[in-house]
């Protein structure tokens, strides 16, 4: 019954309503969704840590920190194993994925699953962060209610960024980062199709918002110093040290995600995941959850109290110390936070970042305050810079870090030295390492979708559908004359030789026995496997497009074997087929 009026109603939409007028409307609603995702998660983990940490006496060291990070992972860990039974983790990776390789469809229990692991996760403790999760959620929203519609996957592609830009906007109140997100992370293309649903989603979703949290910014900070124009050189070393902070954790938790790879057992990954996030949490009680609170507490110059509840809380008296202090917390965030995913937790590195940058910028700036002969660096100003230069280095994102820091704190009056810091730390990381955290998976495997028209293209582009079967095989001990009957029913020039097992072993040209193929008396002189000539080379079926693209260009063939990792004979591709499937794909996602 209910399958029926629904089918009217698409029918009903599709004579009335135009398809660009409706994605509108969908946009709007998947703000909508998006944003009340957004409060139920943040509510839930603020439930959770409030519950848990009530009766905690901030200024004595607490056991129960060595105890609720296990508890919250091993929850999350045990649902998405028995419940979900799905990898849910890197969220915004999978959006990428999702993308670039499954025609923007994602999962249904994508738009629940994560927020239930996620807030366990963080709730209990671990050490990452609300946003990855709520954004794969609220892209999964945007996915499915376009596939609900029926809508084609250019318009799923638009739908996901909607739901991207509407988390971005609705868990930070930043429309014009939600925005800016969208472009630079997930890599969709602006036009003046795409422009229109990812404002109407980034803006509904920070209104209501406001709504139901206030229009306060998320990290309170008011400027008491104005920048100044003769901080430029500092501001610019800051980008760079922002840039090469980047860097170490990119790497650290591109390595150590791979070490937590080889612990073949589930078991094995909680049980060492747990313990050293455990400690880590004990130690340095700052790397206790997403560390917004240890943000706050630097903007509002409390600095000290980050040593309150450690076994260090002596350091705070000691300023060399205290940087050693703040420094090493630098340095464990990224194996805090590798930990708690490793385990089995749920949570992103937006977060991650956002705290690294706040310490970064505040060591820089702390030091520098020590030498009389250097001027006075403002050090929440400098605080608030680091935050974005270090999510610029780590997202390769420097609109996103300019534009989110600035509707995070309302800081809008420091607005170039953030751009300045942001640059700086992107043109640094990007000497060392030129795809995102989030982009390194797919791009090692050519998956990644990029603004690069001609890249993107041929990553949407898949083997299977250039794959011609129509040459008919032949086997090496064959006669010419077995040959010459193939050749007769086959309208091409080239054939595959394979063995009896369907090995791959060579190819044989119509123009290569043109000379002899009338030649009735040699029919069963020559056997094939003498006529045969090995390819310029050969294509494996699981090759992204664009190594094959460029197997054609060193080789100038026209036409090429496709084999499998055995190599048995697939079929053959050619140029101009991939060239026609090209031609396909840029003409449809480029309509306006």
């Amino acid at each position: 019954m209910v399958k029926r009026y629904f089918q009217k109603l698409l029918l009903w939409r599709e004579k009335h309503i135009p398809e660009k007028h409706f994605v509108l409307i969908l946009s709007f609603f998947v703000g909508v969704f998006t944003a009340f995702s957004a409060l139920l998660l943040k509510w839930l983990i603020h439930f959770i840590q409030a519950f848990l940490t009530n009766n905690f006496n901030i200024s004595e060291v607490n056991f129960l920190y060595l105890l609720y990070p296990a508890i919250g992972i091993f929850l999350a860990a045990m649902f998405v194993k028995f419940v979900v039974k799905d990898d849910i983790s890197h969220g915004v990776t999978k959006i990428l994925f999702a993308i670039s390789q499954r025609k923007s469809r994602i999962k249904p229990h994508n738009m629940w699953s994560s927020v239930v692991a996620s807030s366990l996760t963080i709730g209990f403790g671990g050490s990452v962060g609300v946003e990855a999760p709520i954004i794969l959620t609220d892209s999964a929203i945007g996915s499915n209610l376009g596939r609900l519609f029926k809508m084609e996957q250019r318009t799923l592609m638009l739908l996901v960024g909607c739901g991207a830009a509407g988390a971005v906007a609705g868990i930070f109140k930043a429309p014009i980062a939600g925005l800016v997100f969208t472009i630079e992370v997930l890599l969709l293309d602006l036009t003046m199709t795409s422009v229109m649903p990812l404002l109407i989603s980034s803006v509904t979703a920070a209104v209501i918002s406001y709504i139901f949290t206030g229009t306060d910014a998320l990290f309170k900070f008011s400027i008491n110093e104005p920048f100044e124009m003769h901080r430029i050189p500092y501001v610019l070393l800051l980008g760079i040290f922002c840039g090469l902070v980047s860097l170490y954790f990119t790497r650290t938790m591109s390595w150590l995600e791979g070490r937590f790879r080889k612990l073949n057992t589930w078991y094995k990954k909680l049980m060492v995941g747990s313990l050293v996030l455990s400690l880590l949490i004990f130690l340095f009680p700052p790397l206790y959850g997403e560390g917004y609170d240890t943000i706050n507490l630097i903007l509002d110059n409390e600095s000290n109290k980050l040593v309150d509840g450690s076994l260090f809380f002596s350091l705070a008296n000691n300023y060399w110390l205290f940087i050693g202090y703040l420094v090493l917390i630098l340095l464990f965030k990224v194996f805090a936070s590798s930990a708690t995913n490793g385990a089995g937790g749920t949570g992103g590195i937006f977060a991650p970042s956002l705290f690294l940058g706040c310490l970064a910028g505040f060591v820089f700036s702390h030091s520098l305050n020590y030498f009389e002969f250097i001027p006075n660096m403002p050090e929440k100003n400098f605080s608030l810079m680091g935050m974005a230069g270090v999510m610029a280095g780590v997202m390769h994102a420097p609109l996103t870090g300019t534009f989110l820091i600035a509707e995070l704190t309302g800081g809008y009056d420091l607005f170039l030295p953030l751009m300045i810091v942001s640059i700086s730390s992107y043109l640094t990381i990007i000497a060392f390492e030129p795809h995102s955290i989030y982009s390194m998976r797919l791009a090692q495997k050519g998956e990644l979708l990029t603004h690069h028209k001609d890249k993107a293209v041929l990553t949407l582009l898949k083997m299977n559908s250039v794959i011609e079967t129509d040459c008919e095989p032949v086997r090496p001990n064959m006669y010419l004359g077995d040959l010459i009957k193939v050749i007769s029913r086959s309208s091409r020039n080239i054939f595959p030789i394979v063995d009896e097992n369907g090995i791959f072993k060579g190819i044989v040209l119509l123009d290569d026995i043109r000379n002899i193929m009338f030649r009735p008396e040699l029919y069963y002189r020559f056997k094939i496997e003498k006529l045969m000539i090995s390819p310029p080379a050969r294509i494996y079926v699981n090759m992204p497009m664009e190594k094959v693209m460029n197997i054609f260009d060193d080789t100038n063939a026209w036409n090429l074997p496709v084999l499998d990792e055995e190599e048995r004979y697939i079929g053959f591709v050619s140029k101009s087929k991939i060239f026609n499937s090209y031609r396909k794909v840029l003409v449809h996602f480029s309509e306006e």
